[in-house]
């Protein structure tokens, strides 16, 4: 009886401890199409379009963020890939946007 006591004991103060393991997904957005990114079958389209901009941003080493055009850019994006569903949405991007390919 003790020792259940114990055990009982010993598990209780462990279980602040405990974190429960956190799903880590990683996604190549190379491979990311249209279609998945207009329905976000991947996460939320701003989140892949907030990737994109400092993807591109980084080639060139331009460090400045301009919110209102990254939301312009968004939605230029999105309406490419209406019409474009299956198009690599990095590649939408660079078309779209007009932006030269440096690709992945």
């Amino acid at each position: 009886m003790m020792r259940t006591s114990l055990v009982a004991i010993a598990l209780l103060s462990a279980i602040p401890f405990i974190h429960p393991a956190g799903a880590q997904v990683t996604v190549d957005v190379a491979k990311i199409t249209c279609e998945q990114y207009i329905l976000y079958k991947i996460t939320n389209p701003k989140n892949i379009a907030m990737w994109l901009s400092g993807y591109y941003h980084g080639k060139i080493n331009n460090t400045v963020l301009d919110t209102g055009t990254l939301e312009k850019n968004a939605d230029k994006l999105r309406d490419y890939c209406l019409t474009n569903p299956n198009t690599p949405v990095m590649q939408a991007a660079a078309t779209a946007l007009g932006l030269k390919e440096l690709g992945p």
